[in-house]
């Protein structure tokens, strides 16, 4: 099965997500859907809902932008950028560069969803306290 039209439809949703689209996670994933990312590994879309209703509540103006993307078969590959303001600690918008990896069902509905990117370097870096601990580490580490 060609999942071209599945995957657009996908990048589409992911650019254009919303607090109210979010809730609407059942029309793109499978009952069953796996999903894992840098702080949760869950299955069923009842429990990956809420994981992206909850960036909304986290960050002020959270939205996905999709860079590039390969498919082949039932598998696929994004590259995106996920721009947010911290509502705590700045005003500046932030950037956390990611891959995914989705897999779609005979339905075209996503059935397995793994996130990759690097916390340390793209979000804990950018805290006030924490990210001049997380950047000595990081020189510490390359000498």
């Amino acid at each position: 099965m060609n999942h071209q039209e599945h995957l657009t439809t996908l990048i589409e949703f992911f650019n254009q997500i919303t607090l109210e689209s979010a809730n609407h996670l059942g029309d793109f994933y499978t009952a069953d859907a796996y999903f894992k990312d840098p702080f949760n590994e869950v299955r069923g879309v009842e429990k990956i809902t809420p994981i992206f209703t909850h960036m909304f509540a986290q960050v002020d103006g959270p939205r996905f932008v999709v860079t590039g993307h390969v498919l082949q078969g039932e598998q696929a590959f994004l590259t995106w950028d996920f721009l947010f303001r911290m509502k705590r600690f700045s005003t500046d918008e932030q950037c956390i560069r990611g891959a995914t990896h989705i897999r779609f069902a005979h339905d075209g509905r996503v059935e397995f969803h793994r996130d990759y990117w690097d916390a340390a370097e793209e979000l804990y870096e950018k805290l006030p306290v924490l990210g001049a601990l997380m950047r000595g580490l990081k020189r510490m580490a390359r000498n």
